[in-house]
């Protein structure tokens, strides 16, 4: 039985794109089963916004933040731009689980995240997201449905399934139990794996 390793990934966090590629090399390299999830992190909650020292410190924090993630990206000839603003990543995410139903959430993943950094891909327009599930392979005509229906449940399973394991940002890779987090990790993944 081959070993299952969780990866739980934010469509809008740039090191979770980052983390995808050498996660499926493990797939491959290692004949583990990868399975990719859902997390949505909370960037909002994480800074005092009713302080504006905290307010500058969270900035200072995301710049560097994105300018650390483009010195990888720029290692591996990805474009890297920030977003400009936070993005509400629901939508997106609902379109990931609703394409993983017909086996096509990687095809989703790997187009929303290159056009999702270079701008080309607003998470919170439908018609964007509608296109995107199209791209992918995925018939959209039972989406809107699944947005107001099942989805948003079956999304918070997943929320709590994550924070069940100790998820507490993204990307997290978990082996055996064990958590992994940031892309940079996976060298730590692989050993694991190996052990």
């Amino acid at each position: 039985m081959r070993r299952k390793v969780d990866l739980w990934l934010d469509l809008r966090s740039p090191f979770s794109f980052l983390a995808k590629d050498p996660a499926y090399d493990l797939e491959r390299d290692l004949e583990v089963e990868l399975r990719l999830r859902p997390f949505a992190l909370d960037i909002a909650s994480a800074v005092n916004l009713n302080d504006p020292e905290a307010i500058a410190r969270g900035m200072r924090k995301v710049k560097y933040l994105y300018l650390d993630a483009r010195r990888f990206a720029n290692q591996r000839g990805i474009t890297l731009l920030g977003p400009k603003k936070i993005f509400d990543q629901t939508l997106a995410h609902l379109a990931w689980l609703y394409a993983e139903k017909s086996n096509h959430g990687r095809a989703l993943v790997d187009l929303a995240y290159p056009r999702f950094f270079k701008r080309e891909l607003d998470y919170e327009d439908r018609a964007a997201v509608m296109s995107l599930l199209t791209d992918a392979g995925v018939d959209p005509a039972g989406f809107d449905a699944f947005a107001q229906g099942e989805g948003p449940a079956e999304l918070k399973r997943h929320q709590q399934e994550a924070e069940q394991q100790g998820v507490f940002a993204v990307p997290t890779f978990v082996v055996d139990g064990e958590l992994f987090w940031g892309q940079d990790r996976i060298d730590f993944v692989r050993a694991r794996l190996a052990s």
